[in-house]
């Protein structure tokens, strides 16, 4: 065992300070490049945004995912738990943890920069039921993703990396002009006490831990499918 793994052994809170620094650079870098966007009035558009989610996801999970799984999402977390993926037990402490991490990068944000009004938070563009359907649809596709990729053959870093930042740039695409695209109550929770009030925030918690755990019994109705099995009458 080399140096680095056994000192990895020796500190159980890692994975917490890999979920923590996680979360914050989500929130950081994809609300950032909101704000971003807005002071520079436009230089970095809406795909420039959604590019950005996409990418930060993926470097997280090639940099992270080792150490703690790489959920930096506490509907992710819930999911994977109910999947049987994830220890119960384990799940408050990750809550926790991302919950501070989007905190402390909001926080930040509002200290670097003071005039920004919303800092990035998620709000809907029309009714309060759309933006929460939206939101659900999103977060089942993309723990669906999360689940179909985290096993089997197609368990490799590359291979889930790349799938699932795709999927989170890809909703972010479409859907952020409608809902925020949010997928994340963590993500929405730091812009939300720093920025833009609370008001919506029941949105970006209820809608993405519904959908994702949704995509649980979907995922093992897949799973329990092959291709070219005898499905019909013998």
């Amino acid at each position: 065992m080399s140096q680095e793994n056994r000192a990895s052994r020796s500190l159980p809170w890692a994975p917490w300070l890999a979920e923590f620094l996680g979360t914050f650079l989500i929130v950081f870098a994809g609300t950032g490049a909101i704000v971003a966007n807005e002071v520079s009035h436009g230089a970095v558009t809406h795909p420039g945004i959604a590019l950005t989610f996409g990418a930060v996801v993926m470097v997280l999970i090639y940099g992270f995912g080792e150490t703690s799984g790489a959920h930096f999402n506490p509907a992710v977390t819930v999911s994977l738990a109910a999947a049987r993926r994830f220890e119960w037990q384990a799940v408050p402490a990750y809550v926790v943890v991302q919950c501070g991490g989007a905190l402390a990068a909001s926080g930040l944000l509002r200290w670097l920069f003071p005039a920004v009004v919303n800092l990035g938070a998620t709000r809907p563009s029309g009714w309060d039921s759309h933006s929460l359907v939206y939101e659900a649809i999103l977060t089942f596709f993309l723990m669906l993703v999360i689940l179909r990729v985290s096993v089997g053959a197609k368990e490799k870093g590359i291979t889930a990396a790349v799938a699932i930042g795709a999927t989170v740039g890809l909703e972010a695409m479409f859907a952020g002009p409608i809902c925020g695209a949010s997928m994340n109550p963590a993500r929405s929770l730091g812009p939300a006490v720093f920025g833009a009030g609370l008001g919506s925030l029941w949105i970006y918690c209820l809608g993405p831990m519904f959908g994702a755990l949704l995509a649980v019994p979907v995922h093992r109705i897949l799973q329990g499918t092959r291709v070219g099995s005898n499905c019909g009458p013998s």
